[in-house]
Parts: structure tokens; sequence; C-alpha cells
């Protein structure tokens, strides 16, 4: 309870800084699109006393289309501004979501905005500057020497495809055959191993000699010689090129997530040898952005449209999408009627083939 004293003057002392964030199930690259999905993997940062979790899901749960995306408040708190928002800075660290898109990278890059550091944002910054806060709309370089989240994926994949060969040569007949070992061994000359990732739509392709927390990595033009690499509970450390270095990594399933201590970069693995398809133009479909219920149905088959052209309205997650044609042309097949309930990637619309 309140003093009495504080109860008469109607005052509350101020003790310290706290800054909070809402960690949601969103696409802020796409215009913040609320997602949808099961969450394979949450991950939140430990409570204590500098931070707090408010949060309704749990790993395992559905984050439905008919309720808000919001996944977890995280509050911080310290003895003042700059130390509140570190602390939330390390918080988010510790996030980690698979299956929805979420806002974490977008939170991480906001709190270390000069704005915010500064305390000089106001409620119209984010509609004025928006692109100061997403990420690169061109991929970084993932073969420049400076890169340090490649090769972090690259060893922590190597790792992992050592200690999977260990377990199942102790689980066989034969524990100690040669032919159950991952180290890439030929006769006559050096074994090498290719590790491929996908960093979005880009695939990537590491080649490794060595093993054991020993390799040369080779990615493009450039050389790496790593060293000691160990990687125990979510810490991968290592030597690259006589430098230690300690990083933060979440391997969950196929992907990677690397965290340098202030962002973020994922990865997927893919098949180290396969053809790679042509990607498909979409310039003649119109998907659902994400599930929900189709409102209004403003195409009919054979009208000619125009590129931007409203063609459906849609509505998901407490909100209306407004789904427009992609090119100039005429509308071979509509897809969808007004109270159709449609599942993200639907195609709705089509439209005659380009000549």
């Amino acid at each position: 309870a309140l003093p009495a004293s504080l109860i008469r003057n109607k005052s509350i002392p101020a003790n310290g800084h706290a800054v909070e964030v809402r960690l949601y199930a969103e696409d802020p690259e796409q215009g913040f699109l609320p997602g949808s999905g099961r969450l394979q993997t949450l991950r939140l940062p430990p409570v204590s006393a500098h931070v707090r979790i408010d949060a309704g899901v749990i790993e395992g749960d559905l984050v439905s289309v008919f309720y808000d995306p919001m996944i977890a408040k995280v509050i911080a708190w310290d003895r003042d501004r700059h130390s509140a928002l570190q602390r939330m800075r390390d918080a988010l660290a510790e996030v980690s979501v698979i299956g929805p898109k979420s806002n974490v990278a977008f939170l991480e890059r906001l709190l270390r905005h000069p704005a915010v550091i500064e305390g000089s944002i106001d409620t119209g910054y984010l509609d004025r500057s928006l692109d100061e806060f997403l990420a690169a709309t061109e991929q970084a370089d993932a073969s420049a020497e400076g890169d340090a989240f490649l090769p972090a994926a690259a060893i922590v994949s190597l790792l992992a495809e050592e200690a999977d060969a260990l377990a199942q040569a102790a689980a066989s007949a034969d524990p100690n055959s040669p032919w159950r070992r991952a180290d890439g061994w030929r006769l006559g000359h050096p074994g090498k191993r290719i590790i491929a990732l996908l960093d979005g739509d880009q695939r990537i392709e590491v080649s490794a000699q060595g093993a054991q927390g020993n390799y040369r990595l080779a990615i493009g033009t450039h050389a790496f010689e790593i060293s000691d690499a160990r990687f125990s509970d979510g810490w991968l450390s290592a030597r690259r090129d006589g430098i230690v270095s300690r990083q933060r990594v979440f391997a969950e399933g196929a992907r990677i997530t690397v965290h340098d201590g202030t962002s973020r970069r994922s990865f997927e693995h893919a098949p180290a040898f396969a053809f790679v398809e042509s990607s498909v133009s979409d310039a003649d479909r119109v998907l659902a952005p994400m599930p929900g219920r189709i409102v209004v149905v403003k195409a009919t088959t054979g009208d000619a449209v125009e590129a931007g052209d409203e063609l459906l309205v849609m509505e998901a997650m407490k909100m209306e999408l407004t789904l427009r044609a992609p090119r100039a042309g005429r509308i071979e097949a509509v897809q969808a009627a007004a109270g159709d309930f449609v599942d993200a990637d639907s195609v709705l619309v089509r439209l005659e083939a380009c000549e």
C-alpha cells in the first residue's frame, strides 16, 4: 500500500525509466501486414528484475486471423533511459519466432535509431521516415569479406552435420565405421563439403574443408580460416583468421538465425546439389496475401483492367485489404465470391496471358 503522505499529496515518485515494445506477428517490409500461423518456435527473453513479459501465447499456439496478432509485450526497466534501452536491446536479442513473420528485427533497428536514443521521436516520425527503420531493399553482399553472419551459419551447419553423423554412428551396429563420418574425407586429396544456404531468395554455396571445428571456408572469392569452433547453448565461439568471436545463434530446424549483437540475419538450409527453378511471375495472378474473408468482388470475367485497378477487398485481422491488378490486361477468371473465406496464397483472380 502507498504511504498516507503520498496519497494526500496525490504524487507517485519516479523510479528509473521503463521502455515497452510490442512483439507482433506482422511483416514490416510489407506495410506491417498482419501474419497468422502456428508458432513453431517462440523464444522470449527470461524474466528478471529488469525485464517483464506479458504474453498471451506460448510455443505451439496458433496466431489466428480472428484476433489481434500481438505475441507479447516486452518491458525493460533500469535507472535511466540509456540503460533501459540497452536492457531492451539485450532482451530482444534473445527473441526467436518461427512460423508467422514477426517485427522483432524492426524493433531492434528502431531501438538503435538516433531519434529514439535521443528521445526526439514523435508520433508522426515513422510515417515520415519509415524507410530509415526498414531493412535495406537490396540484400547485403553475402560473400563480402566482412560478413560475420554467413560464416557463422555455415560453421553451425557443419558442426550440426558432424554431431548428427556421430549420433547415427553410435546407434549403429558399427559405431567406429569410417563410412559414417561427416568430414568429407577423400583418398588422395583434401575432402570438401558444400553447405547451401538461402538468404531470402538468394542461394549461397559455402565450400568447406576440415572437421571438428577447424575449417577452411570459401565463399565466392573469399576464404576464411576457422579454428576451435564450438556451438553450445545457443552460443557460437570460434577463431576466424586468428580473431576470436562469440555470437548468439538460434538453430531451429532448417533455419539458422545469427545475431551479431546489433542485428540479426536468418538463413534456410537448402540441398547442397540441386537445380533451382526460375522464379514464376505473379503478373498473371492475384493471390490472397493472408487468410481472410472476401467482402467485395469488383472484378468480372472478361473485364479489361489497368495496372492498379481495384479487383477485390478482403477482411482479415481487423483490417481491410484492397487487392489490385498487377498489370493491364483482361480478366480470365474470378475464383472467389463475396463471403468466401480463403487461405493465404489462394489464387483469387487470373489474367489472360500476355501475347
